[in-house]
């Protein structure tokens, strides 16, 4: 009975997955206020009740791609702003590790690209959500800097949202380069990396 019971779960697990993969794929070319549920069940080959048996809705699988899109992405993050080098180490380490992750998952950066200001509120809400966790995370990791020893909460979770938001800006550049040259690739790596130094720079001279 267990067995029967275990075969059941990995197929709903695979046809869920399915379904997030068809939708992955149907928003490269649309937003995903335009999808509709019945073409993500044709292109997956299930009728379109099998789809209730995963996701409440539409908005409901959308926020399930963010979490697949982002969830991973802490522990890079974490690593990428450690103290463990010097902030132009630091910097030349972020610009490399996004240039790989979009390079290795594109469709997933243009889905966070696209509706980060979408139309569709809970997905909206739930990529609100997983950035706010990216900057708490970095703020924890800046203020093992010595140079974070005056810094307020509040001003070093405003810097962490200044980084976050240039590792978010950054990886769409380098989506847009990703049919590019070499050499484009390497003009964007080199002014994400100015604009990283821009930030740092900045940190030293600030007074609230």
């Amino acid at each position: 009975m267990s067995h029967t019971l275990g075969i059941r779960q990995a197929q709903k697990q695979r046809t869920r997955q399915a379904l997030l993969d068809a939708a992955l794929g149907l928003l490269e070319e649309q937003s995903l206020s335009s999808l509709g549920l019945r073409e993500v069940t044709r292109a997956v080959g299930v009728a379109p009740t099998a789809f209730y048996r995963h996701f409440r809705s539409i908005a409901d699988l959308g926020v399930a791609l963010v979490e697949e899109a982002l969830s991973s992405l802490h522990p890079m993050v974490r690593t990428t702003v450690s103290t463990t080098d010097d902030s132009t180490q630091r910097i030349t380490r972020a610009v490399e590790l996004i240039a790989r992750h979009v390079d290795a998952h594109p469709a997933h950066v243009r889905f966070i690209a696209r509706e980060r200001h979408g139309g569709v509120q809970p997905v909206r809400e739930a990529l609100r959500q997983q950035l706010a966790r990216f900057g708490q995370e970095v703020k924890v990791e800046l203020a093992k800097d010595p140079e974070a020893a005056a810094w307020s909460d509040d001003d070093l979770l405003m810097l962490a949202g200044l980084y976050v938001d240039r590792m978010l800006s950054t990886a769409s550049l380098f989506l847009e380069a990703l049919e590019s040259s070499e050499q484009e690739r390497e003009r964007v790596a080199r002014v994400a990396e100015r604009q990283m130094r821009l930030i740092s720079i900045g940190r030293r001279y600030w007074q609230d």
